[in-house]
């Protein structure tokens, strides 16, 4: 196996469609004509991860999960569940996300084969709501017939995150009687409902010739300056059912791009009339590990996904008896101290916690060191990022409530009330903390005010000062009294990201490794 890691080129975001290409460019600088005869696995490792922000400083393919000894990290898993594809499999190039999960099972002698020229995709069965947040197949009727766990199908056309109407409309949704058990958390199988299904996207594979064809565009173009979606702009354009319509919408564009338009079209042409082969697994289940909601759930609560992977309430962790908790929580890579308080729901990874500290409920800590007397709220997110600043190693602690809306911006200084930061409008912190509200309040250089760019940061000398700092602001604006930010060096998110120092954040991860290995040792002699 060789390993590769290309980060994307400098400039503006290009999506993961964009990351693709350059992906495969790389491959060709590496290997000239050798990579012809390539099975390859394309992981897109993870963006900015604004809904999951503790993955944003490493990449979401190193997810930490409650498994394993020492702990999985999303990679790992990855690995495991394609271990199966290779051999089954043309040169070409598989492509995944780094925060899904699919687990399927087909009878022994069926066999997931990718060896169609153009595209094949994996299918799964979902309920309308999942779909509507998803790629969704026209399966064409004749080659398909809904029985058995594993279908070889064509699809008719590809549906984009489309609504209940539109999917309807379109003829995707299937009718299935003999699977109530098909269903989202929370919908808990009314098999009326749970009848109706369409099938979503998850992994897809293109085979070389496709695959090079799709260099050869990117070489033509340059550079690119906008965002492509490899599965919205790639699948979009495939399937005898294909219509250009998509190209011309931006509404789920994160910046609305002149070229974007333009780089569709030709996709859409250069694309059109390629295969679009659809794997359709019937015993098969999609998860998606992209949100701090999504993460609480099925690492904490009875999910599936829980019970199938057989997570671990404590993974990899000292973990003392006296520790007061339930059973619903995930404790990972992380070092309790015994006199700590953990509340059911909350999810904590890679930090030391001190006898004194009690958790809320639905929390996320990860990262961090609290050896203080402290109660930190339920529904808190809290994660530690080291910063490397005129060459010195220094720490910052994000906070935030678990349902803060990361992503969203305005525009305009006089329209921040709408943001929201722990339940209050971010004016109102703002004055709890003695900031004043201005345009370099805020880090982005594409006038982008939000959560995200907000510089109200404390950057400390050591990892606790820099949680306590954080929390005190969580404590100021959850009890309306005031607390001073105003001596302080503050950083957004943003900056955090930018001047991460990644070696700093692993060596602390790497010192509790070595102490829970040594506690192993000792418990054993």
């Amino acid at each position: 196996v060789r390993y590769l890691v290309c980060a994307d080129p400098p400039g503006p975001r290009i999506g993961n469609g964009g990351s693709t290409l350059h992906a495969l460019r790389c491959l060709e600088e590496q290997y000239g004509d050798q990579w012809t005869s390539f099975t390859v696995l394309l992981i897109h490792s993870g963006g900015y991860s604004q809904r999951l922000p503790n993955a944003s400083a490493l990449g979401k393919i190193f997810t930490a999960l409650p498994l394993g000894d020492p702990v999985y990290q999303m990679l790992e898993l990855k690995l495991a569940m394609y271990i199966d594809f290779p051999r089954h499999m043309k040169p070409g190039v598989l492509v995944t996300c780094s925060d899904d999960i699919e687990l399927y099972s087909t009878a022994v002698t069926e066999t997931i084969t990718f060896d169609k020229p153009g595209f094949t995709a994996l299918a799964h069965p979902s309920d309308l709501a999942v779909g509507t947040t998803h790629g969704v197949f026209v399966l064409d009727p004749s080659s398909f017939s809904g029985k058995g766990g594993l279908e070889y199908g064509s699809c008719y056309r590809f549906l984009h995150k489309p609504d209940v109407e539109t999917m309807q409309q379109s003829g995707a949704v299937c009718v299935r009687g003999d699977h109530p058990q098909l269903s989202s958390p929370g919908s808990r199988g009314d098999s009326a409902v749970a009848s109706e299904c369409v099938y979503t996207d998850s992994v897809f594979y293109i085979d070389h010739s496709t695959a090079q064809q799709l260099l050869e565009f990117y070489k033509q173009m340059g550079t690119l300056c906008c965002e492509i979606d490899a599965y919205g702009d790639f699948l979009q354009a495939l399937g005898p059912g294909a219509t250009p319509d998509y190209t011309k919408n931006t509404s789920n564009v994160s910046k609305e791009d002149s070229g974007l338009v333009a780089v569709r079209q030709q996709l859409y042409s250069l694309l059109q009339g390629t295969a679009l082969n659809v794997i359709v697994l019937n015993n098969s289940q999609f998860y998606h590990i992209g949100t701090t909601q999504e993460y609480l759930f099925h690492f904490t609560a009875e999910s599936k996904l829980r019970f199938e992977l057989d997570l671990q309430p404590v993974a990899f962790s000292i973990f003392p008896d006296t520790a007061k908790t339930l059973d619903q929580l995930s404790i990972i890579q992380s070092v309790l101290e015994p006199g700590c308080v953990i509340g059911p729901g909350s999810v904590i990874e890679y930090s030391r916690i001190g006898p004194e500290v009690s958790v809320g409920k639905g929390s996320i800590v990860s990262g961090s060191y609290i050896n203080f007397n402290v109660d930190i709220p339920s529904n808190c997110f809290l994660s530690s990022v080291s910063v490397k600043i005129t060459d010195r190693v220094e720490y910052v602690t994000m906070v935030f409530g678990v349902g803060d809306d990361l992503k969203k911006s305005v525009k305009l200084l006089s329209d921040i009330h709408s943001l929201q930061f722990f339940g209050a409008s971010l004016p109102e912190c703002l004055e709890l903390w003695s900031l004043e509200a201005s345009d370099q309040l805020f880090s982005s250089e594409d006038t982008r005010l939000g959560l995200w760019t907000a510089r109200i940061f404390p950057v400390c000398s050591t990892l606790s000062e820099s949680v306590r700092m954080s929390l005190n602001m969580l404590n100021s604006v959850q009890h309306k009294s005031a607390f001073k930010l105003s001596g302080f060096q503050l950083l957004s998110v943003e900056e955090m990201l930018t001047c991460k120092d990644v070696e700093d954040m692993l060596k602390f991860r790497k010192q509790i490794y070595d102490e829970i290995c040594l506690q192993r040792q000792k418990e054993k002699s």
